[in-house]
Formats: C-alpha cells, structure tokens, sequence
C-alpha cells in the first residue's frame, strides 16, 4: 500500500513529534540557496587550502579549462592543475558526497525509528564494512586493484545487510525492533573477528593501517572510484524525496500511518535496505565516519522544521558543506601531518551527543509529568 498525501493536520502533528516549528516557503527558498551558495564557496576554498596555496580565481580557471571552457588564460603551471584536478578536487567532492549522503541517511533512521539517537550505522553496516576492508589489508589481497579495499568494504557491507535481514525474518515478520537488534548483535561479532584477524596477524603494520581506515578519511579518492558514491547518493535522495511524505506519516506515529493507507512493516524493511545499502557505498569509500548523520538532521530541523520534504534536500546541502571544512580542518590543523577526518567528528558529535541525550531525557520527563 502507499500513502496518501500528508494532510496539514498530519504535517502539524509531524512538526510537533519533532519538536521543531515548520518555516516558510520563503524562509525554506532562502535556506537552500545559501547553503548551495556556501556549498560552491566551501568547495572553491576547500580545493585551493593546502600546501601549495592555489589562488580560487586559478581553480576556477583550472577546472573550467579541463571541461573546454577557456574564460581564462592558462597561466598556471602543470604541478598546480595536477594538484587541483587529479588530488584536491575528487577529495572535495568525495566529502561533499559522503557528507550529503550520510546526511540524509541520518534524518531517514530517526524517522523510520522515531528515535532521535539514530545515526546511519544502525543496522551494523559499518562493522561488515570494515571487516572487508582489515581481510584485504591484512591477507593484501590486489585482486581488482587499487579498487581492492573499497569493493572489499562494499561486500562486507552488503553481506552483513543481508545476514541482519534473514536474522531478523527468522522469528516471523520484520520489525524495525528485530532489525535493530540484530544489526547490534552482528555487528559485536563481525568487530570480534575484526579484533582476531589484528591479533594473528604477522604484520606490525597493518594495525596501523587498519586504524587509518575505521578512523575515516578522504584520501586516495580518484576520478575512476567516485561515480558509485555519486550515484548511490542521487539514488537515495531521490527514493528518499519521492518517500518524504510517507516518512512524515511515520514520525507522527504508527496508527496515523497506517489510517493514511501505509504498509508500515512493508515500507520500513524496504526503507532499511535502501539505507545500509547507500551507507555501505559511502563507508566502502570514504570509512565509517561518525556523528555527521546525527549531527546534522537536528541542527536542520531547528531552521526548516520536521517535514521530510524540506529537511532532506537541507541536509544534504548542510551535511556536504560540513564535511568538506572538517576535512579541510583534517588536512591542516597539524600540517604536515594529517588527522583522519572521523577524529574531527567525533571530537565535534561527541558533545553533541550527550547534549542531546540530557535534552530527550528532560523532554520524557516533562511530557510524564505533563
């Protein structure tokens, strides 16, 4: 079954399960286009910080002679373009991707949960991913090439999906309860073999490497591996968006949902898969980098409200532009050494975190008394 569209009475309950109050259209238009205009400047800069300072006017002119239109006199030299076509640029746009997407997939799990606390690595996704990524590093398997590691991290990811799926379906139907849980209890076991395989290894320096992995990073990203991240990214928003409403039903409850014509069971298990599998794409790429999707669904709420339709497309945009600042934040804070970028998001989320914990404690509270 699918829903209906959302009434104005559903949209209102949605804004207060949320807590936030719902903005305008004109204040919703001026949201997007600055936070698009300060995704083109955040990237613009992000490209030009570095050890070698490139002048923004000059990546400008870089890339728009790469792609045929010659606005500029090449006046750079070659160390310059291959610095900014071939080591900054795909970085950048990596961390806009993987920003944007673990965004997004935030703001979903919260409202196919009801849980505020929920973050994109839920159902144990990261975990699998990881165990892919340690077999290739430790066993150095080369089998497809420099994208060894990344596919690896993707079949981890998408094997673990599968296994949490048929846990969760063998004691009858599935529930986002069953899910939950078994992705929990996956995910324990596939770090305890992460752990075993460290621990047999012969290498001393694969833990190091290993670590470099699971702290997150935008790194060794090329042209030739960041189509399928894009293109996860573009196909979950888009489901996402097209489900936005449904997603509305939801965060008002169950029974509302269900009044408005919505297989809830149906739409959650359906909804599950499409995340973990848009989460194992970007963890395969970048790492499991923490706090963004828990982080930013919150904060974009506070200035467009709880409907789907606009915090989706916000968090996309919001989640890109953080990103790229903490990787630029990464790349020189301790120059010339470089932090893995889920340090930094840690460091930020973790407070964050807790924040939020007191305020839904204080909340339950109130509404108890209440």
């Amino acid at each position: 079954m699918t829903a209906t569209a959302a009434s104005p009475a559903t949209t209102r309950q949605t804004s207060k399960v949320s807590g936030e109050r719902p903005c305008s259209g004109r204040s919703f238009a001026l949201t997007l286009s600055v936070l698009a205009v300060l995704l083109v400047v955040s990237a613009t800069a992000a490209v030009a910080i570095g050890s070698v300072r490139v002048p923004p006017g000059q990546v400008w002119g870089i890339v728009t002679h790469a792609v045929g239109l010659d606005w500029a006199d090449p006046v750079w030299s070659r160390a310059r373009e291959t610095i900014v076509l071939d080591v900054r640029a795909p970085r950048v746009l990596l961390g806009a991707v993987t920003g944007a997407g673990l965004a997004v997939v935030g703001t979903a799990m919260q409202a196919l949960v009801r849980n505020p606390l929920a973050e994109p690595y839920l159902l144990g996704v990261s975990s699998g991913a990881s165990l892919g990524a340690v077999v290739v590093i430790v066993f150095g398997v080369t089998l497809f090439g420099p994208v060894s590691l990344p596919l690896s991290a993707f079949l981890g990811a998408l094997a673990t999906l599968l296994l949490v799926y048929a846990t969760a379906r063998a004691g009858g139907r599935v529930t986002s309860v069953r899910l939950v849980l078994s992705g929990v209890a996956i995910a324990a076991v596939l770090t305890a073999l992460m752990n075993v395989l460290l621990l047999i290894s012969e290498r001393g320096n694969e833990a190091r490497a290993v670590l470099a992995w699971t702290l997150g990073g935008l790194g060794g990203v090329n042209w030739g591996t960041l189509w399928l991240p894009a293109v996860a990214l573009a196909l979950g928003i888009g489901v996402l968006l097209f489900q936005a409403r449904s997603l509305n039903l939801l965060l008002a409850g169950e029974e509302a949902a269900t009044t408005m014509g919505l297989d809830v069971a149906r739409f959650r298990a359906r909804m599950f898969v499409l995340l973990s599998l848009v989460t194992g794409v970007l963890v395969a790429a970048a790492g499991p980098i923490g706090f963004v999707g828990l982080i930013l669904p919150h904060l974009v709420r506070l200035f467009v409200g709880g409907d789907h339709r606009r915090v989706l497309p916000t968090a996309a945009l919001a989640g890109a532009v953080f990103l790229i600042w903490a990787d630029v934040a990464a790349r020189t804070v301790a120059a010339p050494m470089e932090i893995p970028v889920g340090v930094l998001t840690a460091l930020c989320g973790g407070p964050f975190f807790l924040w939020l914990m007191r305020r839904e404690a204080r909340r339950s509270t109130e509404e108890g008394v209440a």
